[in-house]
C-alpha cells in the first residue's frame, strides 16, 4: 500500500531503505526529539524493518523516489491513532513533515475510520508544533512527564485530529 500527494509518496519501507535510515537517523537532532537510538546502527535499522508494531512508511520524494523521512501510526486503544515522524537534515524546511501528517492523517480518519488521531510534541521542539498546526491539528493542552525518550520523562504538548476537522 501507498499513499501520496502532489509531493510525497508514503510507501512501505524495504530492505532497501537500510542505508538511508542509517545515513537519515544519525541525527542528534532526530534522536533528541524522538525515541530513535543515537548512534543509528544497520542492526538497529533491520530490527526496526523485522518486529514493527505499527504502520511505519518511508516518507519519498514522489519524483525522484528520494527517502526523506519516516512517518508511524500506533493504536494506543480502539479507535486512536497516534502518529509519529522525523525527517533527514536535508529536507527539513521543505514541507515534508506536514504533507506526510496530512496524508497520513486522511487515510487514518477516513480510510481506516479512526475517531481521533493525536500526536505530542516537546514543548522545545517548536517545529514540530508547526506541523501539527499547518496539518489542521488542534492543540489540547501540556501532559506533565507524559514522554519517555531515552528513560527520561518528559512533558508534552497533546494535538489532535478529529474526522470532523477534515
Amino acid at each position: 500500500m501507498k499513499l501520496e500527494d502532489d509531493e510525497v509518496v508514503l510507501r512501505p519501507y524495504t530492505d532497501e531503505d537500510i542505508p538511508a535510515l542509517v545515513a537519515a537517523l544519525n541525527d542528534r537532532e532526530i534522536s533528541r526529539w524522538t525515541r530513535i537510538p543515537f548512534p543509528y546502527t544497520e542492526e538497529h535499522a533491520r530490527e526496526f524493518l523485522r518486529s514493527r508494531t505499527e504502520t511505519a512508511f518511508a516518507v519519498t520524494d514522489k519524483r525522484s523516489g528520494e527517502l526523506l523521512g519516516g512517518i508511524g501510526l500506533r493504536l494506543p486503544t480502539e479507535g486512536v491513532g497516534e502518529v509519529g515522524y522525523w525527517v533527514r537534515r536535508e529536507a527539513r524546511g521543505r514541507g515534508v513533515a506536514t504533507r506526510a501528517l496530512s496524508v497520513i492523517t486522511r487515510w487514518a480518519l477516513e480510510d481506516q475510520r479512526l475517531v481521533r488521531v493525536q500526536l505530542t510534541a516537546e514543548p522545545g521542539n517548536v517545529a514540530s508544533q508547526r506541523v501539527a498546526e499547518k496539518a489542521g491539528y488542534t492543540r489540547e493542552g501540556l501532559l506533565r512527564r507524559f514522554l519517555n525518550i531515552g528513560g527520561e520523562r518528559r512533558d508534552g504538548i497533546m494535538y489532535s485530529r478529529l474526522p470532523e476537522d477534515l
